[in-house]
């Protein structure tokens, strides 16, 4: 089966043919570093994290570029809010991300190019679209001609005609008020950088069509970001670059957002919820289960019980991973990870996780029985099976060597707290003490911790 991805600009899904075999290039919008990161934020580099797994998972050599907005009118006003500079907020949050994308277990970017490091780039493609006729210089501004670029709505399927206004629209001169800057001439306080059209500072979009270009070049397979980026800031990009002559991205994916009581988690709505503070109370490994499990295309509503449900479907397969590994000893070092093609079909399909889902958790069934049946070589063949796909979702146990609680003292606490009761237990049963041995497995589970007594030894759970 090919792979196929829902293209935005098609709006179908289409074969996935890279420009050049066995190589592709991706570009993630990434983070506009005025703020630390919600939820929300995170989908986006989770989502397209899977993507690219997938396609090294398929033989590709993957370029992925995901940018750093470390200059915009909100940076700049968190500054002056906070008495400090705009690019001591931009520093302080982009680590903050950097940190977020970390501890939910997505793959470093192949470059990670801030905006303000590539104002060069930018004056590039501006002074070509003047010289063109697509764009044109007012008051120290620089402002693209909508009208001259006809293909201009085709990303969003708008008309032209029925399009608001841009955010700067209140510019006196401009030719038409859906014209967008591209560059914004100095204003007092604020930073700003020398170009041929005087002092001033980028607008949004130039951003991502000079660092695209400059790292991926003027054509390039994957463009990517979550669902409010379509318009404006994607179909601006679409026109300056194709208007500088680019072909720019052939394939334009986006994310679905995470709602919270059926509203986009947003901070201006007050209804974010920062991953710094959610990895305090919920394993980092659940939530990225959580935010992969479910299609990249559907909206997520997040709850706190949402994800513990989630958590505990996980649970499953570490419990399983643990039995398999107790049970093969020395030959788990040695399994093949073998995925099975009903995943692959799955995953070539639109990135279907939550049918792969479904095929992690038939492949534990068949697991878990060849366990009880004793039988080493479905269980090898199942375990191997279960890290391949885990491998592909950015859940494989290597790279969760502590995927324990948001409090790892605590946990080993109570790590040590039940081990002594099962030994108590284990004596118990040994005396023939069958009352006492129930007692203390029945005031465990009365506890949420589940024990299961095994080949191996008894195990513990935590139930949420």
């Amino acid at each position: 089966m090919a792979l196929s991805l829902y293209d935005t600009s098609a709006r179908t899904q289409r074969e996935f043919v890279s420009i050049e075999p066995g190589k592709t290039g991706i570009y993630l919008c990434g983070a506009t570093v005025q703020a630390p990161p919600h939820v929300g934020h995170i989908r986006s580099g989770v989502a397209f994290d899977v993507l690219r797994r997938w396609l090294i998972a398929r033989g590709y050599d993957v370029t992925f570029i995901r940018n750093v907005t470390d200059i915009d009118d909100k940076i700049i006003n968190n500054g002056k809010a906070q008495a400090i500079p705009y690019w001591l907020v931009a520093m302080n949050n982009e680590r903050a991300f950097t940190d977020a994308y970390n501890v939910l277990g997505c793959l470093p970017p192949t470059y990670e190019p801030r905006a303000t490091g590539h104002i060069t780039e930018m004056v590039t493609i501006m002074q070509r679209l003047i010289e063109a006729g697509h764009a044109y210089q007012l008051n120290g501004d620089v402002y693209f001609d909508v009208k001259s670029f006809t293909k201009y709505g085709n990303l969003s399927g708008q008309k032209p005609d029925d399009m608001v206004s841009s955010a700067d629209s209140e510019a006196m001169g401009k030719r038409d008020p859906r014209d967008f800057a591209m560059w914004k001439s100095v204003k007092p306080g604020e930073p700003s950088w020398p170009t041929p059209f005087g002092d001033g500072r980028p607008g949004w979009h130039i951003e991502c069509s000079a660092m695209a270009h400059k790292y991926l070049g003027a054509n390039f397979d994957i463009h990517g970001g979550g669902l409010d980026l379509i318009f404006p800031h994607h179909e601006n990009e679409i026109a300056q670059s194709q208007a500088a002559g680019d072909g720019f991205a052939n394939y334009w994916m986006h994310n679905a957002w995470v709602t919270t009581a059926g509203e986009k988690m947003s901070k201006s709505l007050g209804n974010s919820l920062l991953v710094s503070e959610v990895v305090k109370r919920i394993r980092p490994v659940d939530l990225r289960y959580y935010l992969v499990s479910v299609h990249y295309r559907s909206m997520l509503e997040y709850s706190d019980a949402s994800v513990q449900e989630a958590g505990q479907a996980f649970r499953r397969i570490e419990g399983f991973i643990a039995r398999a590994q107790e049970f093969l000893g020395a030959q788990a070092a040695t399994v093949e990870e073998l995925r099975p093609q009903q995943f692959d079909d799955a995953m070539d399909d639109d990135l279907s996780v939550a049918q792969g889902c479904a095929v992690i958790h038939e492949t534990i069934r068949a697991g878990n029985a060849a366990l009880t049946e004793q039988n080493s070589s479905d269980v090898a063949a199942a375990y191997g099976a279960v890290l391949g796909m885990l491998d592909v979702l950015g859940l494989h146990p290597r790279d969760w060597p502590k995927s324990t609680g948001g409090d790892d003292q605590a946990t080993e606490v109570i790590d040590g707290l039940v081990h002594a009761l099962l030994e108590q237990r284990q004596d118990a049963r040994a005396r023939k003490d069958f009352e006492a041995a129930d007692a203390i497995r029945d005031g465990l589970d009365a506890m949420g911790i589940r024990i299961e007594d095994t080949p191996q030894g008894a195990r513990w759970t935590l139930e949420q």
